[in-house]
């Protein structure tokens, strides 16, 4: 039996109403991005920047003595071994602030915070 007309407009119709509407395609870089900054794999990695750029802002015999810590609005948090190293680092503070800030410039660092307390 053929359709006629009528039948096939009701049947384009219900075709339309049940159509599943995908959205449009993304870039995969994009999603990318998503989901590392979901996963926070970014920050690890920005981290590892922040650790290594410290490393060559202090140098070898101090940065055995510290740990870079995380970036809060702007501040750096540096656990020291002892008040001599954080005594000593807080005279290079502005020295440090500047180099930081041309090594790892997307986090932003304007000023660094020193605490006492364990490194290893």
């Amino acid at each position: 039996m053929p359709l006629d007309d009528e039948d096939w407009q009701r049947l384009e119709n219900d075709y339309q109403r049940k159509r599943v509407r995908l959205p449009p395609a993304r870039p995969v870089q994009q999603l990318l991005s998503e989901l590392l900054a979901k996963k926070g794999y970014a920050q690890v990695q920005s981290a590892a920047q922040c650790a290594a750029a410290w490393r060559a802002a202090v140098g070898e015999k101090l940065a055995a003595h510290t740990r870079p810590g995380n970036v809060s609005r702007g501040v750096l948090e540096v656990m020291v071994r002892n008040s001599a190293v954080l005594q000593e680092l807080s005279f290079l503070k502005v020295n440090l602030i500047q180099s930081l800030t041309k090594s790892v410039p997307e986090q932003k660092i304007r000023n660094i915070r020193f605490r006492v307390g364990p490194v290893d």
